[in-house]
């Protein structure tokens, strides 16, 4: 099911995410009424294996983003390590670009353009999820694309977060609706967003 507008889920992870996702995905169902993009911070070449794990075990289809993939509703979107993922319109739907900035934040693929390229987008509503992380991005992008679009944004706990920098930073930036533990944030999602 092409994904032509209403909601979007994009999430942000870093350090322990890989473990955290592992927990999270697998929760959200494959009717999921939106499409699931997500930038973990991971260098080049270890993003598709991550991604084909992630398909394994949930029964939501997962894939490692490619170059002007369609967004479907039902289907997840990893950002391939070393470059920068965005989302950009194309007639049908909205479709994968990605760009060769430099690192920002520090980081390669950087959430913050993820969430600022959603600005244009034709979407209603973004759910916004900070997962586990050192540093602060997304905070920047998800603080922007709330000055243009309806956002919702979740952050994970403190006490179920390796290390709790991205989503405190959100939190302390005044972003945060919803502050769950991993286990309840599935369910959050899919609250919000709905299955068709």
């Amino acid at each position: 099911m092409i994904s032509n507008g209403k909601k979007i889920v994009a999430i942000a992870s870093s350090t322990g995410g890989p473990k955290a996702l592992q927990e999270l995905i697998p929760l959200l169902p494959p009717n999921l009424d939106a499409p699931v993009c997500l930038v973990q911070h991971m260098p080049a070449g270890f993003t598709k294996a991550m991604a084909d794990r992630l398909n394994e075990t949930s029964p939501m289809s997962c894939k490692e983003a490619s170059e002007g993939d369609l967004l479907e509703n039902g289907h997840l979107y990893l950002a391939a390590g070393g470059k920068h993922l965005k989302i950009g319109k194309r007639p049908g739907g909205h479709c994968i670009r990605y760009s060769d900035e430099p690192s920002r934040e520090g980081v390669k693929p950087c959430a913050n353009y993820m969430f600022e390229s959603l600005m244009d987008s034709t979407y209603d509503e973004v759910i916004c999820v900070v997962l586990t992380g050192m540093g602060s991005d997304g905070t920047e992008g998800i603080k922007a694309l709330k000055t243009k679009k309806k956002i919702y944004c979740i952050t994970q706990s403190e006490a179920s977060s390796t290390v709790y920098g991205m989503p405190k930073a959100a939190f302390n930036a005044g972003l945060s609706d919803k502050v769950l533990d991993l286990q309840s944030i599935a369910r959050e999602i899919i609250k919000n967003v709905g299955v068709f």
